[in-house]
């Protein structure tokens, strides 16, 4: 088991993570295609969760030019502002009323040493806002991060200000958390309490990755 205390930084994925948001995030999606009909709406679901981590604009941006031309029929809908709009105004409702990860911010308390981030593909002004209405953006002083820029240009970015420094840790629930993490050179730990990855087990497993169920596991005293 890793010691959360050996890092001087530490990065956190929002969804799935921090907040139980991956489900208020899938049914945004599904709500928001809906008007191209059940198919093309269930095929922007599966490729949401198959893609874990990354952008609306991104997903949106496949929904329109492939999933749609494939599923809809030739059914109108929505352009892509207004998808995003959609999507939006669901997801802020979802945002606020949705559990904050037990033990966060004894998890804080307990690394008074460490720069915390959120690194997420969330909307950035949306996550900065909510942050603050939910009384948890002051636990993250190294900034909270998302969308439009991709997880991986956040990364490079803050890596190469100095606002990442080693060693740091990445905390995600997805494919995509690893494969960023990795490529940036971040030491990695699966949080499966609330991820959508289906079959985490084996992925974990096959990868060689150190999971742990929650956040609160990883408070001094706590147990699995």
């Amino acid at each position: 088991m890793l010691d959360i205390a050996d890092y001087v930084t530490l990065v956190f994925d929002c969804d799935g993570v921090v907040l139980d948001s991956n489900k208020v995030k899938t049914e945004a999606f599904r709500a928001a295609a809906l008007p191209y009909g059940d198919a093309a709406a269930s095929a922007l679901v599966a490729h949401h969760v198959a893609h874990g981590g990354v952008s609306r604009y991104a997903k949106f941006t496949h929904f329109l030019g492939h999933i749609v031309p494939e599923h809809s029929h030739g059914q109108n809908g929505p352009d892509n502002n207004a998808l995003l709009a959609a999507y939006a105004k669901s997801v802020r409702t979802g945002l606020l009323a949705c559990d904050i990860a037990p033990g966060l911010a004894t998890l804080r308390a307990q690394t008074p040493h460490a720069r915390w981030l959120i690194v997420s593909g969330g909307d950035q002004a949306e996550l900065r806002g909510m942050f603050v209405e939910r009384g948890i953006a002051d636990l993250f002083n190294g900034g909270i991060f998302g969308s439009p820029d991709t997880k991986d240009t956040i990364l490079a970015r803050e890596i190469a200000a100095g606002t990442i420094a080693q060693p740091a840790l990445f905390l995600g629930d997805s494919r995509y958390d690893h494969q960023a993490a990795t490529q940036a050179g971040l030491e990695f730990l699966f949080v499966s309490n609330w991820s959508e990855v289906p079959d985490w087990q084996s992925f974990v497993s096959c990868e060689k990755i150190a999971h742990v169920e929650r956040i609160g596991t990883l408070v001094s005293g706590a147990s699995e």
